[in-house]
């Protein structure tokens, strides 16, 4: 079968490699139909894992797929399903996967795509458990962007940050992956979206996805105008994954009580904190990484419903992937990336 493997730093190959034998039990084999890129690609493609990790690797952190085989005690699952594909090998037995909080695994072997061989396959056994099944008829792109993009917006905002109808929330990069996935999840939930961006194209599509407010942080000071928007009151939370260049204009934006859920650093991952303002604004910072698979299954049923959409950039294939990291890398897209194979 085919598989993209990343060599060293910067260097991926397309190769043939063995195809996987029969799924073992309580695994599926999924045909792989679509992959969406990530900041987890970027890293990975850096040569940063902050872990040990041996190469070649299979790239690809995000996806979803056809099964194809089903192994012993693996039902519900059936050939023919379309599943989306946890991204993290978590065991389902410690207390943090029986209650439900897989994120929190205390015996997690690693992320695909970053320390494990990941989904830029025509063929992949998995666990059941990390399958996760979409409602019939949904296209394998969007139940691509549930593993990561929707479910870690959606747990960084809800299971976190407790953001609900009638708040104030502020996202960040809203022309991101992430960022546009927060957008129209706080949108639906009821909540008034102010969003940054860096470019004029980008403020346009924006608020075309419902911000209802768009600030071109290239122009003006974010955490200035977010005190005009809000009468000088702060918005209930920051959605933050930008890091070091936002984080002290994050943290003047929220009001006090306010929540800040972060869940990266792309540009940067150390920031000052004034202690003073942390503790007399009465401010709640929350670290926030990956999502739970129920998260995964109550946006698969927000985009079988209409309720979000996908947001797609460009559609490559597997062949381009180093491109479409390269882009990434450079913030040269509004939405999504993604490969369908």
């Amino acid at each position: 079968m085919r598989a993209l493997r990343l060599n060293a730093e910067r260097q991926l190959s397309l190769d043939d490699v063995p195809a996987p034998d029969a799924p073992g039990p309580g695994e599926v084999q999924v045909a792989i139909r679509a992959v969406a890129l990530n900041h987890i690609d970027v890293w990975g493609w850096r040569g940063m894992a902050f872990a040990r990790r041996e190469l070649p690797i299979i790239a690809g952190a995000e996806a979803s797929g056809e099964i194809v085989a089903v192994g012993e005690g693996a039902a519900p699952h059936r050939v023919g399903d379309t599943v989306a594909l946890y991204g993290a090998a978590t065991c389902g037995t410690c207390a943090a996967c029986r209650e439900g909080s897989d994120n929190l695994c205390d015996n997690v072997a690693g992320v695909f795509g970053f320390h494990l061989d990941g989904f830029c396959c025509d063929l992949r056994n998995i666990d059941a458990r990390l399958a996760v099944r979409a409602p019939a008829g949904m296209d394998f792109l969007a139940a691509a962007l549930t593993p990561i993009t929707f479910g870690t917006a959606e747990h960084m905002l809800f299971d976190n940050a407790r953001l609900s109808a009638g708040q104030w929330v502020l996202v960040h990069a809203g022309g991101s992956g992430v960022g546009s996935a927060a957008i129209q999840l706080a949108k639906h939930a009821g909540a008034t979206v102010i969003t940054t961006v860096g470019s004029a194209e980008k403020a346009e599509k924006a608020a075309k996805l419902g911000a209802d407010h768009v600030i071109n942080y290239r122009e003006e000071r974010f955490e200035t105008v977010v005190r005009r928007i809000t009468g000088r009151r702060g918005v209930d939370v920051v959605f933050e994954h930008v890091g070091a260049d936002t984080f002290p204009g994050s943290i003047l934006s929220l009001r006090r009580g306010g929540h800040l859920v972060t869940c990266g650093a792309t540009s940067g991952i150390k920031g000052e904190l004034n202690l003073f303002q942390l503790f007399q604004q009465q401010l709640r910072l929350i670290g926030s990484f990956g999502c739970r698979i129920a998260n995964m299954r109550s946006c698969l049923d927000k985009l079988a419903r209409g309720a979000v959409s996908p947001v797609i950039d460009t559609e490559l294939a597997l062949s381009d992937f180093a491109r479409g990291v390269s882009r990434l890398e450079a913030r040269d897209v509004f939405g999504k990336i993604v490969v369908r194979m």
